[in-house]
């Protein structure tokens, strides 16, 4: 995991910029723990987090809800019984955003430290 990705901040995306080169993304991914899967199309993020027990699945996708709350930048959610993905996208310009990768190396930070 990068400590410099998840130190970031999120900026505002509101459309208007170009999605990241699939040069920038394979770049950013060197930045991530190694179990985040790039789309087939390389427009998606995602990774599938695994706990013993249901309270546990939902107190982390609660933390993650937090992470996306403070920097305004929200993943999609797959909560089942004992895992929970996450994924991201940046829908406001069609595709990955540094955004995107600053949230997932927040996500990577919370999951070594639980």
């Amino acid at each position: 995991m990068s400590t410099d990705l998840a130190d970031k901040r999120c900026k505002p995306c509101e459309g208007g910029v170009e999605p990241l080169l699939p040069e920038q993304v394979a770049d950013l991914m060197q930045g991530l723990h190694g179990d985040w899967k790039l789309s087939e199309d390389g427009l998606e993020i995602s990774r599938r987090f695994a706990f013993p027990a249901y309270s546990r699945t939902i107190a982390f996708a609660n933390a993650v809800a937090w992470i996306a709350i403070v920097e305004h930048h929200h993943p999609v959610l797959t909560v089942s019984y004992g895992d929970c993905i996450v994924s991201y996208t940046t829908h406001a310009i069609g595709g990955l955003s540094d955004n995107d990768f600053i949230c997932a190396a927040k996500i990577d930070r919370l999951a070594a430290d639980a």
